[in-house]
């Protein structure tokens, strides 16, 4: 009998999730992060947590880059600048001016307010005084693009989450997934191709763990993930 093959190798990439002064009192970022591992895991992708975001992020101005970023963080509340300094937005300039595919999720459309590198990378953002959502519950989620990879063959979906409404984002993004508010529709996912050619799949749905629960997000992120990664 021919030997089994062997496992194929994981692919690698870094966790930017939320620790530390990256962690908001409406977030439970611990079990995200744990839930991004795990579904990244199903994905063939060993992601390694940065403990210092500020660190991770000025350790990218020089030298070799991630495979892959992963970026799950809140806004920081404690007046400091955001990126944390200027190695830590050099950073933060040099991935995103990269080829280096970023996943991006839910509250991350708030971790740089006002960052205009971080809202062109991720081809979005979230508008203070603007972008809301309705109270957490039921969320009834759409199909916008059958032709993608990511969404090939998915139908709707429900799960319980949070549903970002009037987010800004480039008009030249791909939007994925929607819902419904109000009798508009509103992204909730999109592929955005990045200046210097790299992609970002921004997810704004990920708000606790019930999220990741629903099989059907779980599914998109593999996708997202292999899509990314080619």
């Amino acid at each position: 009998m021919a030997p089994s093959p062997a496992p194929a190798a994981a692919r690698h990439g870094l966790l930017l999730g939320g620790v530390g002064r990256y962690t908001d009192p409406w977030h439970p970022f611990a079990d995200t992060n744990r839930a991004l591992r795990g579904v990244a895991r199903e994905a063939g992708v060993a992601l390694e947590q940065a403990a210092d975001v500020d660190a991770a992020l000025a350790s990218l101005a020089a030298g070799a880059l991630p495979e892959l970023v992963v970026v799950n963080l809140g806004q920081p509340g404690d007046g400091g600048p955001v990126p944390g300094g200027a190695p830590a937005a050099a950073g933060l300039a040099r991935l995103l001016g990269s080829t280096v595919p970023v996943l991006a999720v839910h509250s991350s459309a708030t971790c740089f307010p006002d960052d205009a590198v971080w809202e062109s990378g991720l081809g979005g953002t979230w508008v203070r005084g603007t972008t809301m959502h309705p109270p957490y519950g039921r969320a009834h989620v759409l199909v916008t693009d059958a032709g993608h990879p990511v969404t090939a063959g998915l139908d709707a979906f429900d799960l319980d989450d949070e549903r970002y409404t009037h987010l800004r984002h480039d008009p030249g993004v791909r939007v994925l997934l929607a819902h419904e508010h109000e009798g508009r529709r509103h992204p909730l996912l999109w592929v955005h191709t990045r200046s210097g050619g790299g992609r970002t799949v921004y997810d704004a749905l990920g708000h606790d763990g019930r999220s990741y629960a629903c099989g059907a997000h779980r599914g998109v992120l593999r996708r997202a993930l292999a899509s990314l990664l080619g």
